[in-house]
């Protein structure tokens, strides 16, 4: 819903009893002598038991029966919250609706019995249903009035109200959901509000009894209107300048004639017409800035027709496919029928705009079908770039069978990695109560599929095809028992390396040496015949994770890290990108050394990730003073830049700016000196992604991920080998911004996922992903724009007198 645009119900149509919760009553109660008779008014009464009756009046008169609460005795704090259903129906109020609140104390004898009333309107000064918290001040000693104008109402008089009524309207809007939650920030909030709270109460003292209500809420406004004709009474001519709102029921209705005017404008007999219709230049340039839309941006109704109505003099163009599906109007039979047999005749798109077709935004099977026989001419390779989100759009199919699971299947019998992937995908989303159905029998599928192959050339058949990666299963539920009994252990992390070890070699000894050879999880084409005891560890963590060496079948090791308690399905899709952007880059000859390890998630809370001997950042500056000291220690060259070889110099650069690119693009937050590595050539690289596309538990983090010492091992922002990483920046950045359209439709295709920072807000993620393109600018702009993004990052680093800049300094401190 954009910002400009007013969502309502009329109270008129809500055929629902009025329904509101009473909470708690808030302050001191009187005590059972009257204030006047100089006894301490102030005094809680020990055994006092209330209750609030609760009467609804209509324009100044009761309307129904008074409705109790149940009684309530466990002072200091009273607290009720109990549901109150009136029988009277919101569609049966006036604007003067008036709920009026009674507290009494049965505990006391009848004169002295009431504790005080109030009175509150349900609708505002615009008309509106009040919703959320109300707190409503009791008048000491009186019943609720329901005349009107009331003479006990429960709002606090405009003159009187202090910080803290303040404090509570805005507490209501954030707790309806009208102001962002910001987690740290909240937290701070709280806590200084509950320091004003104590320091008001002390301020005014206990004479005040506040009771505490919730109406219900909708999921839009609700507005005043009567019951019958639908009609507006005219306004009383006012003396001022007077703005009045005035309700229109029909706002966000189809006009019939517009819905007429485009009906005739779409007829099958104007297709004659439209066939030799061609665009004028400026239509031409219409349509051109149309066609490099991103996949995320919605057309409007001009822009609609416009494609529409040369939709035969497009055909010639691929990349206008995507857009003109977008304006067909797929209820309208006939119309659905002429726009799928155009784009059987279109020219063939490419596999990046097929993507855009399997998101939820098309339903048609015939679009979704046709975008199946697109990916068919993927290699292995490029498929695998894309299956993880292939999996998710199984989500939006219409059947369980659909053809894109089927292509997915009949494609990972032909390539045992894409199997031993496509199966693990699929496996961690039997989770899903929602969807558990439609993968599980997409893995039934796969299963009956593969025991039906015949033995291939390597002599394994479907059978024992499917046996290698079932016992990857199996490998992963001992690893897991393995953790548990390892964590058990009390003591430091070398007790528990020690017990690993001992349960390696003694009860678990068959993991040791696997009966078969077994599939590696992460690299499916290795087959891996046992764990290595001896140099297998523990990382000293909050969640003790393995690391693992297997021997190979060929005779070699690789060495796996097993994390049990940490969902890494964010981190196997951050890591996706990286390699698919890494393809990306080396595919326009840029390499920029970068390491995107292996992860994969093999369930909610456990995975595996490839171990990359390397030394994070804070250990190498805690022993060597420098990165120059540490890269020095392995690669020496006293003719060298600053005394180490110029190719260890360029990989360092090349990597550095690879990741300040790709972490900008996707928004990694949470960067310290523990979760950057550096590799022994030179290599840098992070891990470590719990919070990306903005989202960052420090505030105020710099839009570039650069720390002083990356910089100092350039040589420093003045050097010719800082504005050699500065050109390689850019560069990458311009060649990622080509295939914004890729990384959008992948991302898009992730919304159903329950990947943390996406399932949160979907469309909020992918319009900030798509912000980082700066699709608005050119090549040579976008120069410009990331050179100024680095200087600013960077000036960062290096004292200044700037705010801004200081509070960018602190992220990395």
């Amino acid at each position: 819903m954009s910002s400009n645009e007013f969502r309502f119900f009329l109270s008129c149509d809500i055929n629902l009893p009025v329904t509101f919760r009473v909470e708690r009553l808030e302050g001191t109660l009187p005590s059972a002598k009257s204030p006047n008779s100089g006894i301490d008014s102030t005094r809680e009464e020990k055994n006092a038991e209330l209750y609030v009756e609760c009467a609804l009046y209509i324009d100044g008169a009761p309307f129904g029966l008074p409705t109790r609460t149940r009684l309530e005795s466990a002072g200091p704090s009273y607290s009720w919250n109990e549901l109150i259903t009136l029988s009277t129906k919101y569609r049966d109020l006036t604007a003067h609706s008036q709920l009026g609140l009674t507290v009494w104390d049965v505990s006391r004898g009848k004169d002295e019995g009431l504790i005080g009333g109030a009175t509150i309107l349900l609708f505002n000064n615009k008309m509106q249903l009040k919703t959320g918290k109300q707190k409503l001040r009791l008048w000491l000693g009186k019943e609720a009035d329901g005349s009107f104008p009331t003479m006990t109402p429960g709002k606090v008089p405009k003159h009187e109200r202090g910080e803290l009524e303040r404090l509570e309207k805005l507490v209501n809007k954030y707790e309806r959901g009208q102001i962002q939650h910001v987690d740290w920030l909240d937290r701070l909030t709280f806590k200084a509000m509950e320091r004003i709270k104590e320091h008001e109460s002390l301020r005014n003292g206990s004479s005040s009894l506040y009771l505490v209500i919730d109406f219900c809420s909708f999921e839009h406004r609700v507005v005043f209107q009567e019951s019958g004709a639908n009609f507006l009474l005219p306004s009383p001519i006012a003396s001022s300048n007077e703005l009045v709102i005035v309700w229109d029921p029909e706002v966000g209705r189809i006009n019939p004639a517009e819905h007429k005017q485009l009906k005739l404008a779409r007829s099958l007999t104007r297709g004659i017409i439209d066939r030799d219709l061609k665009p004028s230049s400026n239509e031409r340039k219409i349509i051109q800035r149309i066609l490099k839309y991103p996949p995320t941006r919605a057309l409007s109704g001009d822009e609609r027709q416009l494609l529409w109505k040369f939709r035969f003099s497009l055909m010639s163009e691929k990349r206008a496919l995507t857009k003109f599906l977008r304006c067909v109007e797929w209820s309208d039979v006939q119309e659905a029928k002429q726009a799928i047999e155009l784009m059987g005749k279109w020219e063939m798109i490419d596999v990046s705009d097929a993507l855009e077709l399997l998101s939820p935004l098309f339903e048609s099977e015939e679009v979704r079908a046709y975008a199946v026989s697109v990916l068919e001419r993927a290699d292995d390779e490029e498929l695998q770039c894309y299956l993880l989100q292939l999996v998710q759009a199984l989500r939006f199919e219409r059947s369980d069978k659909s053809r894109l699971s089927q292509f997915l299947i009949q494609r990972s019998l032909r390539d045992i990695e894409l199997a031993s992937f496509l199966r693990w995908y699929v496996a961690v989303e039997l989770h899903d109560p929602d969807y558990a159905k439609r993968f599980y029998s997409t893995y039934e599928f796969l299963e009956e599929n593969m025991m039906q192959l015949t033995a291939g050339v390597n002599g394994e058949d479907g059978f024992k095809m499917w046996q290698s990666l079932v016992r990857q299963t199996e490998l992963t539920a001992q690893l897991c028992s393995i953790m548990r009994d390892v964590r058990n252990v009390r003591g430091n992390t070398q007790k528990k390396i020690e017990k690993l070890r001992q349960l390696l070699s003694g009860i678990l000894s068959e993991l040791t040496y696997f009966d078969e050879p077994t599939r590696s999880p992460l690299a499916p084409s290795v087959l891996i015949t046992g764990i290595m005891p001896s140099e297998s560890s523990i990382f000293k963590s909050a969640l003790h994770p393995l690391r693992l060496t297997f021997r190979t079948a060929n005779g070699g090791t690789c060495k796996i890290i097993f994390k049990k308690g940490d969902d890494l399905r964010q981190d196997q899709l951050v890591v996706q990108m990286v390699s698919l952007m890494d393809r990306l880059l080396k595919l326009e000859n840029l390499d920029l050394h970068l390491t995107p390890y292996k992860v994969l998630a093999t369930g909610q809370d456990e995975g595996m990730l490839e171990f990359i001997p390397s030394r994070s950042l804070a250990q190498i500056l805690s022993e060597h003073r420098s990165i120059i000291s540490y890269l020095q220690k392995f690669h020496p060259d006293d003719h060298g830049p600053f005394g180490i070889t110029a190719t260890c110099l360029e990989t360092f650069i090349k990597s550095c700016a690879g990741y300040s690119v790709i972490t900008y693009i996707l928004g990694i937050g949470d960067r310290h000196l523990d979760n950057l590595l550096l590799r022994d050539d030179g290599r840098l690289f992070h891990v470590d992604f719990g919070f990306i596309l903005g989202r960052d538990p420090k505030p105020f983090p710099p839009p570039m991920k650069l720390c002083k010492e990356m910089v100092e091992a350039m040589g420093g922002a003045e050097s010719q080998y800082y504005t050699r990483f500065k050109s390689y920046c850019c560069e990458a950045y311009n060649i990622i911004r080509k295939s914004s359209n890729l990384i959008l439709n992948l991302f898009h295709l992730m919304a159903g996922s329950n990947i943390p920072d996406i399932a949160s807000d979907p469309e909020k993620g992918i319009l900030k992903l798509q912000e980082k393109f700066r699709l608005d600018l050119d090549d040579e702009a976008c120069i410009h724009f990331f050179q100024d993004l680095i200087n600013e990052s960077v000036s960062a680093l290096f004292p200044q007198m700037v705010e801004t800049i200081h509070r960018w300094a602190q992220y990395w401190r």
